[in-house]
């Protein structure tokens, strides 16, 4: 996105460091290394699900449309193989996981049967908190009643599902696979059956889109009072369908949609916890530390976070390449034998960190970070000095975003990247050109 801004306030949306972009095929890594790091509660579980009915226009993520019923049951025998491996390393610590999530993709594109044997896989290899959280990701298209049943038998706390817009014609232009009146109906389906938290997703900067479009999008949405609206800025990265067909977001309108959208749920009681996120409750998000936790995920395409290696399959945005990827992880023996990820050292592991918590509120506790690194967090980036005479951060007891900062987020984070890791990003980019 690129218009009439000396900045540009859309570089990268930075939901995790270091980019996948940046791993690289590893050698003489195994999960019994690092198993340890799992021992006890509080872990999270990550299973990717990458098979949709349509590859949206936009989406730069780890999915593949047109697989039927007998594609994805052998992809979930792969994911039990898997589990049963993952288990023999990991039992010897006793791990319990208070986090599930099942993303995508979209896993309701999978039967009710596959959908029950999905859950009874995880129940089966690992074990849980008694209160953990269970997320599962949706679309309208696939959002029924008997899908639903399924996802409250299993216990599922949260849903949620990408709506964009509820404009046909910008759902056209994004080339997604449902329509508005579908996204209505899977919406107040959702509702009826009471899950404890229901999110939806909405993009601007849609060509042809306004402010007053988008805000008629949301108008709807309020009225429908989930629990959480997430925004996101439209990018067209390199291999996605947008691209390919010429179509480019809209600059010049986006910043003042994202303004006039923010203060529209502000109105409606959504208190914003960071660029993207709209939460309806009372009270200011308390400190949640983040960035040194540890999550294991399972399936092709998810990633694994256990202390300094993170670790996935490789990248892969189209359809041919990601059912590259998914044969490959089919045909693999050994799932405990790391192959492809990155080690970060310790200045990478601070960047981590301050980007972690820096882009969402209440922000950076400072004293947390002395203890955490024995370093002041102003002397390791001084950047951040600067970002506070120029009014994106606050500095108090927590280093956060002004409302200004908030919204140049996708300006701030890709500046904290470091040089080397922006290189290999950089040759990834060369590579797949």
């Amino acid at each position: 996105m690129r218009g009439k801004y000396t900045m540009n306030p859309y570089i990268q949306y930075m939901y995790s460091y270091p980019h996948k972009t940046a791993y690289r095929p590893l050698q003489g890594i195994f999960l019994k290394d690092y198993a340890p790091l799992l021992v006890g509660g509080g872990h999270g579980l990550y299973l990717h699900i990458p098979f949709c009915q349509t590859k949206c226009g936009y989406c730069n993520l780890f999915s593949a449309a047109g697989q039927g019923e007998k594609e994805i049951d052998r992809y979930l025998d792969t994911v039990e193989r898997q589990s049963i491996q993952y288990k023999e390393v990991i039992a010897p610590y006793k791990p319990v996981f208070s986090e599930i999530v099942i993303g995508g993709g979209t896993p309701l594109l999978l039967t009710k049967k596959q959908m029950e044997r999905m859950f009874l896989i995880l129940e089966e290899y690992f074990p849980f908190d008694i209160d953990r959280e269970l997320v599962v990701e949706t679309a309208p298209n696939q959002t029924t009643e008997e899908k639903l049943e399924v996802l409250r038998w299993a216990g599922v706390t949260r849903v949620s599902m990408g709506i964009q817009s509820f404009l046909d014609s910008e759902l056209s232009v994004l080339g997604r696979g449902h329509r508005a009146q579908k996204a209505r109906e899977a919406l107040g389906l959702l509702k009826s059956f009471g899950f404890p938290c229901i999110n939806v997703d909405f993009i601007y900067g849609i060509p042809g889109q306004t402010v007053d479009s988008l805000l008629a999008s949301l108008e709807e949405a309020v009225d429908f009072a989930p629990d959480e609206v997430f925004l996101y800025p439209l990018y067209v990265r390199h291999g996605v369908g947008m691209e390919k067909k010429g179509i480019v977001p809209d600059a010049e309108g986006a910043l003042e949609q994202y303004r006039r959208a923010s203060r529209f749920l502000a109105e409606n009681g959504y208190l914003q916890e960071s660029m993207r996120r709209f939460v309806k409750r009372e009270g200011e998000r308390e400190f949640s530390e983040c960035g040194l936790g540890t999550s294991l995920a399972l399936g092709c395409g998810g990633r694994s976070y256990l202390g300094k290696l993170h670790f996935c399959t490789p990248y892969a945005v189209g359809g041919k390449e990601c059912l590259e990827q998914i044969k490959r992880f089919e045909e693999t023996k050994d799932f405990t034998r790391i192959t492809h990820g990155i080690v970060l050292d310790g200045e990478e592991i601070k960047r981590r960190y301050v980007i972690r918590h820096l882009l969402i509120r209440p922000g950076l506790d400072l004293r947390r970070y002395e203890q955490q690194f024995k370093s002041q967090v102003m002397e390791d980036f001084p950047m951040l000095a600067n970002w506070v005479e120029r009014g994106f951060l606050h500095k108090d007891k927590f280093l956060g975003l002004t409302e200004k900062g908030m919204e140049w987020s996708d300006y701030l984070g890709p500046q904290l990247i470091s040089s080397k890791i922006r290189g290999e990003m950089e040759r990834w980019e060369d590579g797949n050109g």
